[in-house]
């Protein structure tokens, strides 16, 4: 007895094509404006962002990383590079010494200023402006949704390391 394979509805494989590529062409465009604007991959325009977000300008590498969905290898080449062009700069935390602090400099926040009207451009040109506002909403709720399930076991770079006890 034959067991038959796990299938999609029409419907369910629609939506899944669909949804990957709009992520791809999305994705292609904003990296072009990323790198062609401030010479930035795409994790390191989200590293500028978070840090900018961040209240003192630093965070943790491992935060970056569970925030960004990186491994802690490849946010600390991103994180490395972006050091080597004065964008950020990368230290041990003064309350545990194992950890590393990332922070935005002045030059961090003046390209991110300059590739971040460009990025929303983007961004509204290519999927906001083809949405009602209540489909934005929907697409906001549906997103959010997915991003919880999925962070239920996410990657090991989204997974949060164990916290020393001074944290």
């Amino acid at each position: 007895m034959s067991t038959r394979p796990p299938q999609l509805s029409p419907r369910e494989l629609a939506a899944y094509f669909a949804f990957t590529e709009v992520s791809s062409l999305l994705r292609h465009a904003v990296v072009k404006q990323l790198r062609d604007v401030g010479k930035l991959s795409y994790v390191q325009f989200h590293l500028l962002a978070r840090l900018g977000d961040a209240p003192d300008g630093s965070q943790r590498m491992t935060d970056l990383a569970d925030g960004v969905v990186c491994s802690r290898s490849g946010l600390t080449y991103q994180a490395l590079s972006l050091e080597e062009r004065g964008l950020v700069t990368r230290g041990p935390s003064p309350e545990d010494e194992r950890s590393t602090i990332v922070a935005i400099t002045d030059e961090g926040r003046d390209v991110f200023a300059k590739v971040f009207p460009g990025h929303i451009d983007a961004l509204q040109e290519l999927l906001l402006d083809s949405l009602s506002a209540r489909d934005v909403e929907l697409l906001a709720r549906v997103m959010a949704q997915v991003s919880r399930h999925l962070r239920k076991e996410p990657p090991r770079s989204a997974t949060p390391q164990a916290r020393s006890m001074n944290d």
